[in-house]
């Protein structure tokens, strides 16, 4: 081969590995956050922080392509990020701590132990929504009545079951009915159901819109009952929703969890690390203010309290970073 044919073949073959590699470069890279029903707070929280870290938005990582996902909400969530069908999503505190531990509501499945933690989001409150003039005053007097948990599967049937039992319920004293929010209320609004469990952040689209149409009472979740499940789960906390939350809705007293945004241990630390500088930074903070009312409660200074489970090492490293951690 002459001196010049071996330059010519050098160049066409320093272009084909230059443009594979630029290739590989501008692959996008696919991070999925589990949320819940449509008709939840998680699922627009998710959108809205999946298109702040997505590498179109302003400030993204450069190549990610985040989406949100309806789903069944925490269990779901997180036995998807299990079985490698989800990079993240978004659970209450608690299951997030039962299926770290193998307690609780994951005794019979095992300890989910690559579960890691990116952040604590915000209060997530127990609604228990009534029928306007039901007569239900207390989780007492839900003996006997039309009572929707919440789907298998979800976050909130967990903690309604708690609810119950500290007042000495169980669902075989109640009428019990496994819906989502949406058809939940719908059949509230129809008669057809007398009350109904949600846990999420207030206001929620749902409710508020049941409230304006048909009207809702919110049942108070307090008294010494409530002191003593407190006492012996601390992933619980007091809680108050303000008066005209929803519409003709006075003050109630309730409780809470957390909601937290969690993935698995083997997702990349940098690319980890990525996503929640990105989740900070001022444009994220811009879109989280103006995108739902439960997205000005979600602030760096609260993202690493009630961590329950360990943080993921690219979050640890930012936190550290940033003085959070010690």
């Amino acid at each position: 081969m002459t001196s010049l044919k071996k330059i010519a073949a050098c160049l066409i073959f320093g272009s084909a590995i230059a443009a594979t590699g630029l290739a590989a470069a501008q692959a996008p890279q696919f991070f999925r956050i589990g949320t819940g029903g449509t008709a939840g707070t998680y699922y627009p929280i998710g959108g809205l922080i999946a298109n702040a870290i997505s590498g179109s938005g302003e400030k993204g990582v450069q190549g990610l392509v985040a989406t949100a996902v309806a789903s069944n909400g925490s269990v779901a969530n997180i036995n998807a990020i299990k079985a490698g069908s989800m990079e993240s999503g978004f659970s209450q505190s608690d299951v997030a701590y039962w299926a770290h531990t193998g307690t609780g509501l994951f005794k019979d499945q095992g300890k989910v132990e690559d579960l890691r933690l990116l952040a604590t989001l915000y209060p997530e409150t127990i609604h228990l929504v009534a029928a306007e003039g039901s007569g239900i005053e207390s989780v007492a007097d839900l003996k006997g009545k039309r009572v929707s948990l919440d789907e298998p599967g979800s976050g909130t049937i967990v903690d309604a079951r708690l609810v119950l039992g500290a007042f000495g319920l169980t669902e075989d004293d109640v009428e019990a009915e496994y819906l989502k929010p949406g058809p939940a209320g719908d059949r509230l609004r129809d008669g057809a159901l007398d009350a109904y469990f949600f846990v999420g952040g207030y206001p929620t689209g749902a409710i508020s819109e049941l409230a304006t149409s048909s009207g809702i009472s919110l049942v108070p979740i307090k008294g010494p009952e409530i002191d003593k499940l407190l006492a012996e789960y601390s992933f619980f906390s007091k809680d108050t929703v303000p008066a005209e939350t929803y519409s003709g809705v006075g003050e109630t007293e309730t409780i809470a969890v957390a909601a937290q945004w969690v993935t698995s241990a083997k997702v990349d630390e940098e690319l980890v690390y990525k996503i929640v500088d990105v989740m900070w930074n001022d444009a994220s903070r811009a879109a989280l203010d103006a995108g739902h009312a439960k997205g000005k409660l979600i602030k760096l200074e609260t993202a690493t309290i009630g961590l329950g489970i360990p943080l993921h090492p690219g979050a640890e490293r930012y936190y550290r970073e940033k003085g959070l951690l010690k």
